[in-house]
């Protein structure tokens, strides 16, 4: 039995700031067992034979070896705030295995095997358990202390209060020993991951508090003039997809569907793990099967691997490669849910702090300011009514305009979190030249990410219907979107096809739709994996204008790129492509008309639809199907009209451009 989990690894004592009486002890004991397997390992007798309850004994003892470093190694890894919070349950654990130790040693069969150990050892394993009997739970008087300051803290945070600057930085500064902002920035990341991962031991309402008065502390004890910020954007100077280019991504980190880096990995009923988006595309296609196993999925949950997801995080940022966290995980309606008064209390004076900064403050001061509204108004909607009440959004509006990159890309998207609140849509639009300046961002931002998050603020926007007309009238709005639904990368076509898509529900956006080029993308978009179900759905909805659906009808590939969505699209694709395809049929004319029906392979795709679609699209497809019915109708009685009635003659003349109208001869079922 190797003795390697004993000598390396297990952290000594000094880096852990709580549990330090606890962690001595255990370490005393690991010491001594250590000297025990040395000794077997030492000896020259081959001959010894350790009886059988020794070696039953031994394994067990190497089990609760193994825990306690699991144990000591979660101590020395975890921040100072989570281990004060976690200091009665840790004791607890400390304290189990102690007993386990003891109930151990009190059956350990020493006397069969002293003659295969030294003296020192049998002396040092029974003075060991005699002082195992006499321990008790141990809960150090003095952390428990300050852990009660900390919840005085949030108590008086909890009716209105606000805790005193001095003694605030007594307890974090002087007792929790968080001297400066990176190290008070490292605690609060730990404790959201915590939050995160929703750990059972903690309550989540005074887990959210303490992130609060932790991040109030930030700025409050240390300012802004020592946050570390790249004020000239150098690590945004290159996209999302350059990033993971310039890097060798691990192939566990890659979804094996897609071979991408996973944003939002996710495990199946056979315990492989895929991306989310990509094995709910492919359960959507109709397959039941595991991609990567083969085997039959027995159902079609799929359970967050946080685990992953928490390596993926700490190796992008190791990296530095961008990575936002799925924003459904957590939800919002799971952190907001436990969000206390306290920690709303706490935001609120942090607001006030980071909008005096961005008034007055130098420029790293506005970055940072900048920066952690952004983060802040990301969760909650009452981080959002406060931001924007505090006067934070016409100071965001006039930092839109920035040459510096980083401060821009982070008021654009501070503007796009606090729009999620609708009554801030109103606040946003009602800013003078507030519009102006966001479609300014969308065509010329200086980094990838601000005007991707410009067109996502848009589409924010664009939820009120009031406003649709006047971000679609803004002077190179739509050019822009077109713009990035062509040229942008993945995410950024995502944001403007959804934006579109808002832009296109406005009953009078025909017209500017086709004058900017956005029907165009939209009819390219089609071909792109990710958005094409989206522009399929602008797309139905725009050619109900006669003006568009002329448009779309000019474009070569239209008919052609519905009708492939048709083929390979989502259940949802598939939908809108087939209502795209009636909508355009109604509204653009015969000659269009003719060339959806026309169109290889519609009639099987239509068949197919009529059983397996969603409720939507199998009336839509029906819709269809009566169309090219009655078109091939006309387009026979017209073609016997001309050869007067002889219907072989009409085959002759009209097999290549009929060829595929007798695969409309199907039952259409009443829905």
């Amino acid at each position: 039995m190797s003795s390697g989990i004993l000598t390396k690894s297990h952290p000594p004592h000094h880096q852990i700031s709580f549990q330090r009486r606890n962690t001595r002890s255990l370490l005393r004991k690991i010491e001594v067992f250590s000297s025990l397997f040395d000794s077997f390992k030492d000896s020259n007798d081959d001959d010894d034979v350790l009886p059988s309850s020794a070696v039953l004994c031994l394994k067990e003892l190497y089990i609760l070896i193994y825990r306690s470093k699991i144990l000591l190694n979660y101590c020395s890894q975890s921040s100072r705030l989570w281990l004060l919070l976690q200091n009665p349950a840790l004791s607890g654990h400390f304290h189990d295995l102690n007993q386990e130790f003891s109930t151990l040693l009190d059956v350990f069969p020493l006397d069969d095997i002293r003659k295969s150990l030294s003296d020192e050892v049998c002396e040092h394993i029974d003075l060991l358990r005699r002082q195992s009997r006499r321990l008790r739970l141990f809960v150090d008087a003095n952390d428990e202390a300050l852990r009660g300051r900390i919840f005085s803290f949030i108590d008086q945070l909890e009716h209105g209060g606000r805790p005193c600057k001095s003694d605030l930085r007594e307890v974090f500064v002087v007792s929790l020993g968080i001297s400066d902002a990176k190290s008070c920035m490292a605690e609060i990341e730990f404790l959201e991951e915590q939050l995160y991962n929703q750990e059972d031991d903690v309550d989540p309402s005074v887990l959210n508090g303490v992130i609060a008065l932790a991040r109030y502390c930030r700025f409050l004890l240390f300012g802004f003039d020592e946050e570390v910020i790249d004020v000239k954007g150098g690590r945004f100077k290159r996209s999302s997809e350059e990033e993971e280019e310039a890097i060798a991504v691990p192939k566990d980190f890659c979804c094996p569907i897609s071979l991408d880096l996973m944003r939002d990995p996710v495990i199946v009923s056979t315990g492989q793990t895929y991306d989310r988006a990509s094995i709910v595309r492919w359960m959507e296609e109709g397959h039941s099967t595991c991609p990567n196993s083969g085997q039959t999925l027995k159902h079609h949950r799929l359970v967050p691997n946080r685990t992953l997801r928490s390596l993926l995080s700490q190796w992008c940022a190791a990296h530095d490669v961008p990575y936002e966290p799925p924003d459904d995980a957590p939800s919002e309606a799971t952190l907001t849910a436990s969000m206390s008064r306290a920690a709303v209390e706490a935001n609120l004076a942090t607001v006030e702090l980071l909008v005096n900064q961005l008034e007055g403050g130098s420029e790293t001061a506005k970055t940072a300011a900048a920066r952690e509204l952004r983060l802040l108004a990301k969760t909650g909607k009452e981080n959002r009514v406060c931001i924007a009440e505090a006067g934070a959004i016409p100071l965001l509006r006039g930092m839109l305009s920035s040459r510096n990159p980083v401060i821009q890309e982070n008021s654009v998207t501070a503007m796009l979190n606090l729009s999620i609140h609708d009554k801030n849509k109103v606040l946003i639009m009602e800013e003078k030249n507030c519009l102006r300046l966001i479609v300014g961002v969308l065509r010329h931002g200086w980094v990838t990410e601000a005007r991707e998050n410009a067109a996502a603020t848009l589409f924010s926007l664009s939820a009120v219907h009031d406003y649709k007309k006047r971000i679609a009238d803004e002077p190179g709005a739509l050019e822009a979107l077109a713009d990035l639904l062509k040229d942008g990368s993945s995410r950024g076509k995502k944001d403007a096809v959804t934006a579109m898509f808002n832009l296109s529900t406005h009953a009078g956006s025909g017209a500017r739709m086709v004058d900017s080029g956005a029907v165009s993308a939209l009819v390219g978009a089609l071909a792109t994996d990710g958005v094409a179900e989206d522009a399929a759905g602008a797309l139905a909805l725009l050619v109900r204008q006669p003006l568009a659906a002329a448009a779309v009808g000019k474009e070569e590939k239209a008919v052609h790129n519905l009708v492939g969505l048709m083929r390979r699209g989502s259940p949802r694709g598939k939908e809108n492509a087939v209502a795209a395809l009636l909508e355009l049929c109604r509204s653009g004319g015969s000659a269009v008309t003719e060339r959806v029906v026309r169109a290889p392979a519609l009639g099987g795709l239509l068949q197919t639809l009529l059983f397996t679609g969603t409720k939507r699209a199998r009336r839509k497809a029906a819709s269809l199907a009566r169309v090219c019915q009655r078109c091939e109708y006309t387009v026979l009685t017209a073609a016997m009209q001309w050869s007067g009635g002889d219907r072989s003659r009409v085959s002759s003349n009209f097999g290549a451009d009929v060829s595929v109208v007798p695969t409309m001869a199907i039952s259409v079922p009443v829905l």
